[in-house]
């Protein structure tokens, strides 16, 4: 496969969770697709690129341990985020 088909427009991410969604049987607001992206963003930029797609797997981690609801996803997602911001390598 080409680095070029391998990119991803926003409509073939719409297309993706909505097949993630209907494959594992969820709703809309277990698979935040924005809020992942931000923790994405914010990891990316404050500590480095490798680390974004790491941090955003432990996010999952850590919500599905605490219960799993979309408020448990809000809450690490912003533990991570805010710990991100504040990196000093």
């Amino acid at each position: 496969m080409s680095e070029q088909s391998r990119t991803l427009p926003p409509e073939a991410l719409d297309a993706w969770a909505a097949a993630l969604r209907e494959r594992f049987g969820l709703a809309p607001e277990d698979l935040p697709v924005s809020l992942i992206l931000d923790l994405a963003r914010d990891v990316a930029v404050g500590v480095a690129r490798p680390a974004a797609p790491f941090s955003a797997f432990a996010a999952g981690l850590v919500a599905g341990r605490a219960g799993g609801s979309p408020a448990d996803t809000a809450a690490v997602v912003a533990a991570i985020s805010a710990m991100a911001e504040e990196w000093e390598v």
